[in-house]
C-alpha cells in the first residue's frame, strides 16, 4: 500500500511539472504583439469632424473629412 501512495505521488509531480513544462514551451512560442501606435487624429477644416490623419484629404495644410467639403474650401 505505502509504494501505491509513493507511485501515486511521483505521477501525480510529474503530470504538474510536465504541464509546467507545456504551459512554459507555449508562452515562448506565442508571437509578441508590439504596443499599439496611436493614430494622429485632425479635424476637419469645414466641418471639425475629427478622422485620422491616414483617412483625411490634405490640401494646403489644411484637412477634410471628403472631397466635397475639400471642394468647397477651394470654392469661396
Amino acid at each position: 500500500m505505502k509504494y501505491i501512495l509513493v507511485l501515486v505521488v511521483v505521477w501525480v509531480g510529474y503530470q504538474l511539472w510536465r504541464r509546467a513544462r507545456i504551459a512554459e514551451q507555449a508562452a515562448q512560442e506565442r508571437p509578441r504583439r508590439d504596443p499599439a501606435v496611436p493614430m494622429v487624429m485632425v479635424a476637419c477644416a469645414h466641418c471639425g469632424t475629427h478622422l485620422p490623419q491616414t483617412d483625411a484629404l490634405a490640401l494646403d495644410g489644411a484637412f477634410f473629412c471628403n472631397a466635397d467639403h475639400r471642394d468647397r474650401h477651394v470654392r469661396p
